[in-house]
């Protein structure tokens, strides 16, 4: 059910491209109409704040294709070099803390750091969407893509660089200041 209202949220998104004018592209195809793609049990127009703000399909961002952004033995390449280095210096770091429960393990493409009582995080691979993701326990959860221009890892929701957030949140949680750049 979740895939057929996809693809009939992206039909209809393709047809009101192919509209000459700002008006319902579904002119064009007189049997077409948001009602007859979509469930009528689903609701366009919600309120999540005071305002009133009815937004269409139209509106919203189209899909990025990430493979045309970072080839991706180049993606492979700068993901493992930065998961491998991350890795072996909290591995030093973890000498130097004292942590009950500090344990790394790497495998699978997947870093995992458990911090005991204070929390667990994981750095993986999202090949298909050329990005690393950060799960922490004090941000939550994060997509880094790769920035050509300043060659780091950053979210791009909020700019933040993922060498400086794991520096911040460990110097944070376990006292004592890591250097990852």
């Amino acid at each position: 059910m979740a895939s057929k209202l996809v693809l009939q949220r992206r039909l209809l998104r393709f047809l009101q491209l192919l509209a000459p004018s700002s008006s319902s592209s579904t002119h064009m195809v007189p049997f077409l109409s948001k009602s007859s793609l979509l469930p009528s049990r689903t609701s366009y127009s919600r309120n999540l704040c005071s305002g009133n703000f009815n937004l269409d399909e139209s509106q919203a961002p189209l899909t990025v294709d990430y493979r045309s952004l970072l080839d991706e033995s180049e993606f492979h390449r700068l993901a493992d070099s930065t998961i491998h280095s991350v890795q072996e210096k909290l591995e030093d770091y973890g000498d130097l803390v004292e942590v009950d429960g500090f344990d790394i393990d790497y495998g699978n493409d997947v870093l995992t750091v458990k911090l005991g009582d204070l929390g667990t995080y994981v750095l993986n691979k999202q090949t298909p969407n050329r990005q690393l993701w950060l799960s922490s326990p004090l941000s939550g959860p994060s997509r880094f893509d790769w920035d050509r221009d300043i060659k780091a890892w950053i979210y791009r929701r909020n700019k933040a660089n993922l060498y400086k957030i794991l520096e911040g949140e460990l110097e944070q949680l376990c006292g004592k200041a890591i250097v990852l750049s």
